[in-house]
């Protein structure tokens, strides 16, 4: 059984691409919380190229980086509720975005640095906390940014 856990999350909203896209990742070792982080990736808004998928791998890699940072180097399984990314991660899926490619070039150099990294698909129930995380970012994002974020986003930046 792997000790060392990393769930990750993330969103863009209110459109996808070109909303406000956030990220949240949290990292078990041996079933108690060592690292939980969130935090804006981009926005539309700011002229950024961002889409949720784009989310997901930073948060992704963020996590792998804070685990490697600390000179971590054993068994890491990885866990999220982006069949995109899970999927691509394991060569499942081919990587045909170009703004997906850097991302996961990056995430294919961070699992080098470990013994073995897994990557598995878990219901987005099972990842409820990560998608916490990446919501409370943007949450905070609204919140200092909520005029702009009305004016530019319209009626799609209402809250539902």
């Amino acid at each position: 059984m792997l000790s060392v856990i990393l769930y990750f999350d993330g969103l863009c909203e209110p459109r996808n691409p070109g909303g406000v896209a956030t990220y949240g990742y949290l990292i078990l070792d041996g079933g108690i919380r060592i690292r939980e982080e969130s935090g804006l990736v981009g926005a539309g808004m700011l002229g950024d190229d961002v889409s949720n998928n784009v989310a997901e791998y930073t948060a992704m890699i963020k996590g792998l980086e804070y685990l490697a940072s600390r000179g971590y180097r054993g068994e890491v399984a990885v866990r999220g509720d982006s069949q995109l990314t899970i999927r691509q991660m394991q060569g499942a899926y081919s990587v045909k975005a170009p703004r997906l490619i850097p991302l996961h070039q990056r995430a294919a150099e961070l699992r080098r640095s470990f013994k073995e990294v897994t990557f598995e698909w878990v219901p987005r129930e099972a990842n409820a906390e990560a998608d916490l995380l990446s919501r409370r970012a943007f949450e905070d994002f609204v919140s200092k940014h909520g005029d702009a974020f009305k004016k530019y986003y319209g009626t799609a930046g209402r809250r539902r």
